[in-house]
């Protein structure tokens, strides 16, 4: 497939069918993770972390093999909230954070949903109006990007955890080892409130990120140390929300959704697992990326299912639009699809790319089973080098040549095909150019990347900081 015949796929989620459910408005709740391995469930595979309410919702639902987000926490927000790779999405001031500081002007799941009268809420984890516990903007909370209600913290949990509800910080330096109950306690409250409305639910979890803890009834319990503690208290908890929603009557008009961004490594017991897949958060390796994903909603998903086709958080929007007959935005390219019809089993393939960025490095492609890592070597200010302590020495450095991997026979990849398949790695480095062009590189601006504010775009704004521009990449 050529580069310039993308478009029209990329923007499918513009101009989806109407709802397949009509007038039947279902309800929607996310449990979204911060930092959990692909293997860190007993239905991926985990040795020693018990999920036994985890993987009731794989039995009676759809599990996801190959499902994405992105490389760390915020980005990873940014892309579910948005429908859009992070680097296509407007920061304030056309800012260059690692972490994205999402524009007011950004259309969120929740904005979507709204006019269709569901109501909304965001619990746990934000990390969208800035990434800190002292200095977020309130006017970038969930309130003021479609959600009717917040109780949860601005950003990660790195050193404190400062509780707000709504836009009022209501405790500072918040005991952790509360925070998964106590966020489940207000998401079930706010559902048993609105059960007679169409509700979209948003329980961001502030852990597995570090620093962890849990409460007294699981620290200890667990085979995996205290990362495995946290896992067991996170799917007792997920295991009290499908209860409730059972218990109310809702199950089977309730899609409950799982999934993550990629694991820490290095940490000993707080740190997570991905295997059979490379590598850990931070990196474009599989294990950075490819994550836990499964749909719960019996009558509508099919029970006990599983699903290898590419799929990815920046799917979610234009999916939950289309189910709740709501419109997507119409004066922006989106890069999700909508992938209702896979939920519910009537879909078997499914042909996209997907774009591996690493914050704002385009490092990989991958298409079907093929993907490529891109040579690069930029300098010291890099992703590559900032976060070298996270990930095995062997993952944390340039490559000097492009690698191929067919990740359906070697999922680890462990063998690169590049000298073997040249006309694959050709087509995949054309998908790659479109994705440069389309929505950018850490040293060019995309076409149809977003920019609100007046002033300089991202790369004048980190040359204006002083920041080393990284060496131009190799042809």
């Amino acid at each position: 497939m050529k580069p310039f015949a993308l478009a029209p796929l990329l923007g499918l989620a513009l101009s989806f069918a109407p709802s397949l459910l009509g007038e039947d408005r279902p309800n929607f709740f996310i449990v979204f993770t911060d930092d959990q391995g692909y293997q860190d469930l007993g239905c991926y595979g985990s040795p020693d972390i018990a999920t036994p309410n985890l993987d009731r919702m794989a039995a009676e639902g759809m599990r996801f093999t190959s499902f994405y987000a992105q490389t760390i926490c915020g980005p990873s927000r940014t892309a579910l909230m948005t429908g859009s790779y992070p680097l296509r999405v407007a920061q304030v001031g056309n800012g260059y954070e690692t972490h994205p500081i999402v524009h007011s002007d950004e259309i969120t799941i929740a904005e979507v949903l709204r006019p269709k009268g569901y109501r909304s809420a965001a619990f746990g984890k934000w990390d969208l109006a800035t990434h800190s516990q002292s200095d977020w903007i309130p006017e970038l909370l969930p309130r003021r990007q479609g959600f009717d209600y917040f109780f949860g913290t601005p950003s990660s949990n790195d050193r404190v955890v400062h509780l707000l509800r709504n836009e009022g910080l209501i405790e500072g330096n918040t005991d952790m080892a509360t925070l998964t109950r106590r966020y489940t306690d207000e998401a079930i409250q706010f559902i048993e409130k609105n059960r007679d409305a169409p509700f979209f639910v948003y329980l961001a979890h502030t852990m597995p990120h570090t620093r962890l803890d849990a409460s007294e009834t699981f620290r200890g319990k667990s085979k995996a140390g205290l990362y495995g503690d946290v896992i067991e208290e996170i799917d007792h908890h997920t295991g009290r929300i499908l209860d409730k929603v059972n218990e109310l009557g809702l199950e089977e008009k309730t899609y409950v959704i799982f999934s993550d961004n990629g694991p820490w490594l290095l940490r000993k017991d707080h740190g997570g697992h991905a295997k059979p897949l490379r590598s850990g958060k931070t990196t474009c390796w599989e294990g950075g990326v490819r994550v836990p994903c499964i749909v719960h909603a019996p009558g509508r998903v099919p029970a006990g299912t599983s699903c290898d086709l590419v799929t990815a958080t920046i799917d979610f929007l234009p999916t939950l639009a289309n189910l709740a007959g709501a419109d997507v935005p119409d004066d922006r390219v989106l890069d999700g699809l909508d992938i209702s019809k896979v939920w519910h089993g009537q879909q078997e393939h499914l042909e996209r790319p997907f774009f591996y960025y690493q914050h704002f490095y385009l490092r990989g492609v991958r298409q079907g089973d093929w993907k490529v890592m891109l040579k690069h070597e930029e300098g010291p200010k890099s992703a590559i080098a900032r976060w070298k302590n996270h990930v095995d020495a062997k993952d944390a450095k340039p490559l000097t040549d492009h690698q191929l991997f067919n990740l359906r026979d070697d999922i680890g990849e462990t063998t690169d095909l590049a000298a073997r398949y040249p006309a694959k790695l050709a087509e995949l480095l054309e998908l790659a150019e479109w994705a440069r062009e389309d929505i950018g590189d850490y040293d060019r601006i995309g076409k149809n990347a977003r920019f609100f504010d007046e002033g300089p775009n991202r790369l004048t704004s980190s040359q204006a900081k002083g920041e080393t521009k990284p060496a131009p990449r190799k042809k």
